[in-house]
């Protein structure tokens, strides 16, 4: 840098001088250094021709300055004539003017008291030196003649420094002057033209002002450009850089403009030449012609002097310009070569298995392939380092330790990765000992539970399961681990505290499975021996099977669609599992086997579920990595499609919270369970609510199947695709929280299959029905979200319980509100949604498109509120039909389900719904008579005691409550609406549908008696309970479901009623074929009905027990609350 400067300050001292010498030199080509006077200044008085400088010389070559007659000489001011003269002196060079001037006054036609005067003035203002002064005398005879006296009477007045001769002619003055020196006024054939003359001395004198003002500016400009400070980045360097260049643009134009303008002086100058080649120059035309030459020289000096200082000046900016680009590109590949290096230390987990060694190492591949190209920038910018060398740029010194510190940075870079591959590879190998060992081991134990004890007992049993046995233990040698302290020692480096303590488990388990076959080979070949008396079969201790050290968390996550060793796994827990039956059959009392065999399967049933658990964990992984975050990464921003931006939220909906939830938690419980399996139900009840987030993703799927069928074709998707080296497209993994749901109701089911008698199982029952709850929960959310026209907030009507299709038809009180309802023979297909305070019927319409595009939609039509509703539960000559009813019967639906089964469900939630709302309305109902009881004054003593009491009493009603409901939930034919009766009329006659029979088959609320203190208060009494008596029935429809299963009754069949008892079951013989069985009293009412024979039926009327109860009357009587319905709009 300090050279350069020198170099710089050396250029410009050297522009200097020569630009200094350019306008010395045109100064003193025009003589501007001696007389200071340009033509131009002094215009005007040149135009008066008083006297001029025609170019004529004489015999020595002495300039010849002309004094024409001009009658108003004497008028001339002092200051123009002697400019003038001044002028005139100072064209021709210093050396004829040395010699002296000639100067011609032409008096002839003037008088000599002019003429002595005009010689007077000259004589005293004349600048120059004077050879000689030739005066032609006036031409008049008198004038004549008195000049020649005068001039002898006046000679000594007249002296001058030279000789004054008078002439009276032109013949005479050629005499002293060549005729052609002399214009043509002086009889001369010099050609000359006193305004061509003026214009060519104002035009030369310009250009020799331009050349002296081009010299000056490019002085002042170099100093501006050596003066400037270099800037300190790219876009100040280079907006400098453009500045000059333009500046010395300019500064170049204005210099070819200034030699065009010589060049045109020159040209006209020697332009009588050019057009005669026998034209001869005179001497004021050849000094001008070498005035203009010198001048143009001088110009092609300054321009040749700028252009090297500008060459210099030029490349200390380029240089300049290239170090900031340079130090610009050092500071970004720097900071993205520490980001890479920082990223690279976060790789310093070894990985918990082989799947996840194998994921960070693929991690690792990738990683290093997207930093390549930096370390590539880095080493192309490094390598730059020459070629600054080699244009000897100023800067050299600061620019190699940079290129040094780069290609430092990148070895290390490229070292540190080597380093972990191989630490990876390491692990990857570790982890395949282990699980050659885990395999070996679980293969031992499969072929321990496998064998036959009672064929062992034979000799020959023991022979073949002791061959069995060392032919399996010969496997070992290249599957196990041999010494554990090797095992240590070779992989040190990578071994963290969890891999050694994996590794330790591991090697216990293959001692204990060892130990195992150590003591099978001693039973076995005890019972290969000679035998005198018969030998107990050998089974393997419990020990080996239960306290056997298990997988480790990390060791079996691997991909569940490419491991081979994960399907041989399966194969052999299938095969497991099936020989574990036949062993269950063939050890008949051996309750002890049993169980360690069931302890085997529901290991393998825990290592399935905790090895799926992190497979899955890792696909969600992938997915959000490799595609999710891949949408918000600048350098693939270029790939996605403008109408896909922004839309992350809607294509992976929650997955991220779905991840996190089973990474931090939900997998972490898991792994506790690990060696207690059956105890695995409690984990999933813990949790159970986070689960509910899978509705959320379930219910976006239809958006996110959308977006993915307008995009799947897009080069972004491809591109993380083959990245990540899947074999299946993006929409396969987001099908996975899906999948991943449904598979723990099947996983839970085969954990309590082997787990019956095990303290846990009440949990894992419990788990299972959550789970399953959780499956219809989100199955009725996708529909419920795909309801249209409905004007409210569904969620203000409480929790979605049921839904599903049916045939429905109507029968109405109060006529009908459209022509199409008058004649409902053909029924409406209706989608109903139930809910905890209304029932929405909905009209199902198909849509046009594929996959979740195809899913139906739900046209609102319109609901009943909870508060009114009724229900009949039996309908005459359909088992699958029941009534929903509205306000009193004012409204009925016939509702046809496609099952009996799904009718039973249906009834029974509504059911539910209703009972939950009679119960609602009787608490608030007792609370206020506790409260007006509360109020009245009674004695402390008897209050006190009194309490307990009523309490005893609220206890017991409701187990009795709680009773009746378990025992009405086996029926199939109650109505659970409960209706009061008007007063004094006891109990009205329900209104009957089109297809409903004309006595209904139903029976009062399974919640409440018909006697009830609040019929009894409101109606008078008159209503008895319904009770049933042992006799003999007609049965009036078909029943298969008895508690034993050999039991059924048929229409028609007589049946006695023998005795009742416990928890509401009448044991009852069937006469007609004299089979016998138990039957549930809520049943018993449906099947004997209203048939002669059942007089026992306790009722103030034959048909009061067909009466319906509904929650909305038994609400308004007994907490004043009146029954509104959402909607009745019709459809």
């Amino acid at each position: 840098m300090r050279c350069w400067l020198k170099i710089e300050e050396m250029a410009l001292e050297e522009l200097m001088q020569r630009l200094n010498a350019v306008s010395q030199c045109a100064d003193e080509i025009m003589h501007q250094d001696i007389i200071p006077l340009y033509a131009a200044d002094i215009q005007d008085q040149l135009k008066k021709q008083f006297a001029y400088l025609s170019g004529g010389r004489g015999g020595d070559g002495c300039p010849v300055i002309t004094f024409p007659d001009y009658p108003a000489f004497s008028e001339i001011p002092e200051k123009e004539f002697q400019n003038v003269l001044t002028y005139l002196t100072s064209i021709p060079s210093l050396r004829d003017a040395g010699i002296g001037f000639i100067l011609v006054i032409d008096r002839r036609q003037d008088k000599w008291t002019s003429v002595k005067a005009s010689i007077l003035r000259i004589a005293a203002s004349f600048p120059g030196n004077l050879q000689l002064v030739l005066v032609l005398r006036p031409t008049g005879f008198f004038h004549r003649a008195l000049s020649d006296i005068a001039f002898r009477f006046n000679k000594d007045e007249l002296k001058m420094k030279v000789p004054i001769i008078m002439l009276g002619s032109v013949s005479e003055l050629q005499g002293y002057i060549d005729k052609t020196q002399l214009t043509e006024d002086l009889g001369g054939t010099l050609d000359y033209c006193h305004n061509r003359w003026l214009s060519r001395r104002t035009a030369i004198e310009g250009f020799a002002q331009k050349v002296k003002q081009t010299a000056q500016i490019l002085q002042s400009f170099g100093t501006e450009l050596a003066e400037t400070e270099l800037p300190n980045d790219v876009q100040s360097t280079s907006s400098l850089l453009a500045t000059h260049t333009e500046k010395k643009d300019k500064m170049k134009e204005d210099i070819r403009v200034a030699v065009e303008q010589g060049d045109d002086i020159l040209g006209s100058i020697t332009k009588p030449v050019t057009e005669n080649p026998d034209y001869k120059l005179n001497q004021d035309q050849l000094d001008n012609q070498t005035t203009v030459e010198r001048l143009l020289a001088q110009l092609h000096e300054t321009e040749t002097a700028f252009d090297e200082f500008w060459m210099k000046h030029q490349q200390k900016l380029e240089q300049c310009l290239r170090l900031r680009n340079f130090e610009q590109n050092f500071r970004e590949v720097k900071a993205a070569l520490d980001i890479v290096s920082e990223r690279l230390s976060a790789f310093t987990d070894v990985g918990n298995s082989r799947s996840h060694v194998e994921h960070i190492l693929k991690d690792l591949a990738n990683f290093k392939e997207r930093s390549d190209e930096t370390v590539t920038k880095a080493k192309m910018l490094a390598s730059e380092r020459d070629a600054f060398i080699q244009s000897n740029h100023y800067a050299v010194d600061s620019i190699i330790p940079k290129c040094s510190e780069l290609l430092h940075l990148c070895d290390a870079f490229t070292t540190e990765t080597e380093r972990r591959r191989k630490l990876l590879n390491k692990s990857l190998e570790l982890h395949d000992l282990l699980e050659k060992s885990m395999k070996w081991c679980d293969e031992g134990i499969y072929l321990l539970a496998s064998q036959p004890v009672d064929k062992c007992q034979s000799q020959d049993g023991a022979e073949s399961a002791l061959q069995e046995i060392e032919k399996f233990l010969d496997t070992g040698a290249g599957n196990k681990i041999k010494e554990l302290n090797k095992i240590y020692e070779e992989y040190a480096h990578i071994l963290n505290e969890d891999l050694k303590d994996h590794v330790q488990k591991v090697f216990q388990k293959q001692e204990s499975m060892e130990e195992m076959f150590q003591k099978r080979q001693v039973s076995l070949k005890k019972l290969a021996a000679k035998q005198t008396r018969p030998v107990q079969p050998v089974a393997p201790r419990p020990e080996a099977f239960v306290k056997s050290p298990c997988t480790s968390p990390g060791l079996q996550r691997e991909n569940v669609s490419n491991s081979d060793s994960s399907a041989l796994r399966r194969v052999n827990y299938r095969k497991g599992k099936s020989e574990m039956t036949e062993l269950h059959q063939s050890r008949g009392g051996s309750t002890m086997d049993d169980e360690e065999n069931l302890a085997v399967l529901r290991q393998h049933v825990m290592n399935e579920l905790i090895e799926t658990e992190r497979a899955y964990v890792e696909e969600l992984l992938c997915v959000l990595e490799g595609y999710a975050a891949e949408m918000d990464n600048p350098l693939m921003a270029h790939l996605i499609p403008p109408e896909l931006q922004n839309k992350k939220d809607i294509l992976f909906g929650n997955m991220e919270e779905i991840y996190h939830f089973h990474n931090r938690i939900f997998l972490r419980e898991l792994e506790t369970y690990v060696e207690y399996p059956e105890l695995v139900g409690r984990c999933f009840l813990d949790q159970m609510e986070d689960f509910q987030i899978y509705e959320k993703y379930c219910q976006n799927k239809p958006r996110s199947e959308s977006l993915w069928r307008q995009f799947s074709d897009s080069v972004f998707f491809q591109e993380c695709q083959r990245k990540l080296d899947h074999k299946l497209s993006l929409d396969s993994y987001l099908l996975k929280p899906v999948q991943r749901i449904t598979k723990y109701q099947l996983l839970l089911k085969e954990m309590l299959k082997y787990s019956k008698n095990c303290e846990g199982a009440e949990d894992l029952q419990e788990a299972l029905t959550s789970i399953l709850g959780i499956l219809k929960a989100v199955n009725d959310s996708m529909h419920q979200i795909a309801i249209t026209g409905y004007d409210g907030n569904l969620n203000e009507l409480g929790k979605l319980l049921m839904q599903g299709s049916f045939n429905v038809w109507t029968d109405h009180k109060k006529g009908h509100t459209k022509v199409k309802d008058l004649a409902r023979f053909k029924p409406m297909q209706r989608h109903l949604f139930l809910h905890e305070k209304a029932v929405l019927f909905c009209k199902k319409r198909e849509e046009n498109g594929e996959g979740y595009e195809k899913a139906p939609s739900y046209s609102y039509k319109h609901s009943l509120n909870m508060a009114a509703v009724g229900i009949t539960e039996n309908v005459k000559g359909d088992a699958k039909k029941f009534e929903i009813w509205y306000n009193a019967r004012e409204e009925v639906y016939i509702v046809q389900a496609p099952t009996p089964e799904v009718k039973a469900t249906w009834v029974n939630e509504i059911r539910k719904v209703l009972t939950s709302q009679l119960q609602a309305c009787r608490e608030a109902s007792q609370h206020r008579t506790l409260e007006q009881t509360q109020s009245l004054p009674l004695p402390l003593p008897a209050s006190s005691c009194a309490s307990p009491s009523r309490n005893h009493i609220r206890n017991i009603k409701k187990m009795e409550e709680k009773k009746a409901d378990l025992t009405s939930l086996e029926g199939c034919g109650t109505t659970v609406a409960p209706k009061y009766p008007e007063k004094g009329k006891g109990w009205a006659k329900p209104s009957h549908s089109l297809d409903a029979s004309e006595e209904n088959d139903g029976w009062s609320s399974a919640e409440e008696p018909l006697n009830s203190s609040d019929a009894e208060e409101e109606g008078g009494g008159g209503a008895g309970e319904i009770k049933l008596t042992p006799g003999k029935y007609t049965v009036v429809t078909d029943y298969d479901k008895g508690v034993s299963e050999e039991f059924t009754v048929k229409s028609g069949d007589l049946v006695q009623l023998i005795r009742e008892g416990e928890d509401g079951l009448w044991f009852v013989k069937n006469l007609s074929s004299g089979r016998e069985g138990w039957i549930p009293a809520g049943n018993l009412l449906m099947l004997i009905g209203n048939s002669k024979s059942a007089q026992s039926l306790s009722s103030s009327e034959s048909g009061t027990a067909s009466s319906n109860l509904s929650t909305s009357s038994s609400c308004s009587d007994s907490c004043n609350v009146s029954s509104t319905s959402f909607s009745d709009i019709k459809g």
